[in-house]
């Protein structure tokens, strides 16, 4: 799986990259379909965005999350990803 991170308006720090890197490997066990997921985190006055597209084998996701702060932003973008693969692998596993 290639990981893209990418900062608009922030710049992203290796704490950062780690842990959106150490989030990822919790959603790595559930697809084994997953080729890209590229996540761009922006901060804007006072709210930070988190935002990632992720490539699977058969469909594009697009999930993004807003909070107050950057962690907490990346915490809920990840939940609402994982959440959104596993809908997609229940779906393709009915059919």
């Amino acid at each position: 799986m290639n990981l893209h991170i990418t900062g608009l308006h922030i710049e992203v720090t290796n704490a950062m990259r780690e842990y959106v890197e150490k989030k990822m490997s919790r959603i790595n066990r559930h697809s084994d379909g997953l080729i890209s997921v590229n996540i761009t985190l922006s901060a804007e006055k006072t709210q930070h965005k988190a935002a990632a597209q992720a490539h699977l084998a058969g469909k594009d996701l697009h999930v993004e999350a807003i909070e107050s702060e950057m962690y907490a932003a990346i915490d809920v973008l990840m939940d609402k990803l994982d959440r959104a693969i596993l809908q997609h692998k229940e779906k393709a596993n009915r059919h």
